[in-house]
């Protein structure tokens, strides 16, 4: 079991225990989109997603051709961040409370601190949207970010429409900013402005940049537009998973995939943008860039000779790109067949900047000498992974899971969006060397393989799920600090059953100081008739009723006693009884 403190002072002594001249360190980028597949470009295969500038720095790239990441977003970024198994880290669904990461995790961007490097972060974070779960709390100097899993989600303002373009995000002080232009556009702005505002500062500083994007994922209303028109004139059949039942059909499938890939190309041309200006400034040389998606395509498309989309076991939805460009230490077209995986980026990272981690703290691997010049190209043979996710509270053993060593893939595909399943485990065994697309169930004819990975994975489980006391308890969000007053408590992080306008639900919170708070609540706007309604506020054991008709009520001067607290709204009317959109408190 690994805590924070441990963690810490591991990671400490290795960072300062190596000497460095800063004009020899690598800056790192690491660029990650969401729901992005691995078919998506053209270096992959595709014909039809324009993706040049993408594809020209794959050509200029080390790769990894068997890397795997989770099959949906919070549980990739969770390993992504610590270089552990998401279940280490309390974070194990992506909404209703679960989607939040411990803080006594000690992350990439905490350990880059260390060694004296600049860090932003400027898209999707998805890990905790409060106090002190969000990025600026976990080692990014610079952030610009939306909240929750997605703009035109539940954690994203009202005020904000949904809006991919002009969105309203959220900088490193927590405050609202109102920005211009289409999000993934604002993102790349903001990364390049924080590159030529460190080499300002300091021209030996270092900077670490994580972009993670929010798009290609859905809703698909709000997309470039010129970019969406351009893919209606293309005949977009080929990327459906299966031919259309008529014109209608074949019609919504065309318009839905033009807008994502209108997403996808717009990424790349940004990605251009960067390349461009890394080389005007002349840093491109000794830039370290990581390029990866965070799970498999969010649709049922091309993913080559794969099975699958985001939310599957299957390798489509739980394999990516993995390129790496450093054109001063790593050469073009060096590739590797290693099992490989997203806990796997923070060593390497740590590895390039210098740092040498107690791997004893980690489940990750440094694949850094696979692709350097010079470096060793021998890696475990009898290497497993495991990959699990699905809904709900804590991860149960055998649901939607899969192990991994060497060409053996043992998994049970119970399906993403359940929290256990019924009945006996339904295995699958593929050789994925002689069957790919996952067709042929071989467990049958090969009980000793089953019997051993079954066996590793029941090891791997009992170890995840005992990492800490209490191991699948939801960190809390903590209110009345200085670090973070008011605090802004969405449905992306209370615990109910769904976010659905209609639904109701609770959060749990701790106070830091006990006194006075004034609470505003929040409702949406298609729960506001117009007519007056009862609204109750719970704190703890204490009861607050008002009548009112507005679509913001402010409960002022509440009493908050220290420690754990639930905080509940409930709005009712005509018997009919739905929860708070979002509730702000803010402590006195």
């Amino acid at each position: 079991m690994y805590f924070r403190k441990f963690i810490a002072t591991t990671f400490l002594i290795a960072l300062t225990s190596v000497s460095y001249a800063a004009d020899t360190r690598p800056n790192i980028i690491l660029m990650m989109t969401d729901d992005q597949g691995i078919g998506d470009f053209g270096v992959m295969g595709n014909e039809l997603i324009e993706t040049p500038n993408i594809d020209a720095m794959a050509a200029k790239s080390g790769s990894l051709s068997t890397f795997y990441v989770s099959p949906v977003c919070s549980p990739t970024r969770a390993s992504l961040m610590t270089g552990r198994y998401n279940q280490r880290t309390r974070c194990i669904d992506t909404w209703l409370g679960r989607s939040m990461m411990d803080t006594d995790e000690f992350t990439l961007a905490e350990a880059l601190t260390a060694a004296g490097y600049r860090t932003g972060l400027f898209g999707k974070w998805h890990l905790g949207d409060c106090y002190p779960m969000r990025p600026q709390d976990q080692g990014f100097e610079d952030v610009l970010m939306h909240r929750g899993g997605g703009l035109a989600q539940p954690a994203d303002p009202l005020e904000n429409e949904r809006r991919y373009t002009n969105p309203i995000l959220f900088n490193e002080a927590g405050e609202a900013v109102q920005t211009t232009g289409f999000c993934t556009n604002v993102y790349f702005d903001a990364a390049m402005k924080f590159i030529g505002e460190s080499k300002t500062k300091s021209a030996d500083t270092p900077f670490f940049i994580y972009l993670p994007t929010n798009a290609p994922h859905g809703p698909y209303h709000d997309v470039p537009e010129e970019l969406r028109e351009h893919y209606m004139k293309k005949d977009l059949t080929a990327l459906m998973a299966a031919p259309p039942k008529n014109a209608a059909q074949k019609e919504k499938n065309q318009d839905q995939l033009a807008r994502i890939c209108a997403m996808i190309t717009n990424e790349d041309q940004n990605v251009g943008r960067l390349l461009e200006y890394l080389t005007e400034k002349g840093l491109l040389e000794n830039t370290l860039i990581i390029r990866m998606n965070d799970n498999g395509p969010n649709s049922m498309r091309y993913v080559g000779n794969r099975r699958g989309m985001k939310t599957n076991i299957h390798e489509g939805g739980i394999r990516s790109p993995m390129w790496m460009h450093w054109p001063a230490k790593v050469k073009a077209g060096t590739t590797h067949d290693g099992l490989t995986a997203h806990i796997d980026i923070m060593p390497t990272i740590l590895e390039a900047v210098g740092a040498k981690p107690d791997l004893n703290a980690l489940d990750g691997k440094s694949f850094l000498p696979l692709l350097v010049e010079g470096g060793k190209r021998d890696w475990p043979e009898d290497r497993q992974l495991v990959i699990q996710s699905h809904r709900g509270t804590e991860a149960v053993k055998y649901h939607h899971f899969m192990i991994r060593q060497g060409d053996w893939k043992l998994l049970h595909a119970s399906g993403f969006g359940i929290d256990n399943f019924e009945g006996e485990p339904k295995f699958e065994l593929y050789n994925l060397k002689a069957d790919p697309t996952e067709q042929i169930n071989v467990a049958g004819e090969n009980p000793e393989v089953f019997a051993r990975l079954k066996k590793q994975y029941e090891a791997w489980y009992a170890d995840v799920s005992s990492t800490r006391p209490n191991n699948y308890a939801p960190p809390l969000p903590i209110v009345g600090t200085e670090h973070e007053n008011p605090t802004t408590l969405t449905r992306q992080d209370w615990i109910g059953t769904t976010w659905k306008t209609g639904a109701q639900g609770h959060w749990n919170v701790e106070v830091a100081k006990a006194g006075k708070a004034d609470i505003q609540v929040i409702l949406h706007p298609d729960v506001v008739t117009g007519n007056e309604a009862t609204i109750t506020l719970k704190v703890g054991d204490k009861t607050h009723e008002m009548k009112s008709a507005a679509q913001t009520i402010n409960f002022e001067g509440i009493e908050l006693g220290k420690g754990e607290q639930r905080i509940e709204v409930i709005r009712s009317e005509g018997g009919e009884n739905v929860g708070a959109w979002q509730v702000v408190v803010e402590h006195r």
